[in-house]
């Protein structure tokens, strides 16, 4: 699509903004700045996560909320984590022990997980599903290796993290292209 169709249609160009985890508190900020543009924003924020002392994750509530000025509307807010909720659970769990409503406490942590509207989890695999996955993006990328060597290759990459997951099965199929040589490319499509 160009840029005159685009201009047609009324979209406005689109901008990405990375944020450190470190910055969070500069948020409101940056949402004062974006705010009225003639842009559309994603904030992205890789690997969020908050520690025990952090109370940075009350400004990110308030950005997802709106706060009283509202999120603007050209602005939305993008991150991964390695944890569910964001907070390790002995700092919930220290918020439970020491408040007057111990679930409250924990609510308000736990919550700040919930303003994010899609979850997409790396969840633990059969080895069955485990090898399908595999054998599905070695056929999809055209890799070729003997049924019984990848097999076993598999699932020793998979023990040795500790894991079956759809995160794994991709890390491995990776692994393995870069040792043969194969580009992980898009196949061309039929014509």
């Amino acid at each position: 699509m160009n840029a005159s169709h685009a201009k047609e249609k009324g979209w406005r160009p689109l901008k990405l903004i990375e944020i450190h985890r470190e910055d969070i508190e500069s948020l409101p900020n940056l949402m004062t700045i974006t705010r009225g543009s003639p842009f559309r924003f994603i904030v992205f924020c890789d690997d969020l996560s908050f520690d025990t002392d952090d109370t940075t994750y009350k400004s990110l509530k308030a950005v997802l909320e709106g706060g009283i000025e509202g999120r603007p509307e050209n602005v939305i807010f993008y991150a991964t984590s390695n944890r569910r909720h964001l907070m390790p659970r002995d700092m919930m769990d220290n918020e439970r022990s020491t408040a007057i409503n111990p679930g409250e406490a924990v609510e308000e942590k736990v919550s700040l997980s919930d303003r994010f509207g899609l979850w997409l989890g790396f969840h633990r695999c059969s080895q069955d599903e485990f090898l399908e996955m595999v054998t599905g993006y070695i056929g999809h990328y055209g890799i070729k290796i003997e049924p019984e060597t990848l097999r076993a290759e598999a699932l020793e990459w998979a023990t040795t993290r500790g894991s079956r997951s759809g995160r794994v099965a991709w890390q491995y199929v990776q692994d393995l292209a870069g040792r043969l040589g194969v580009p992980l490319e898009e196949p061309a499509a039929p014509r």
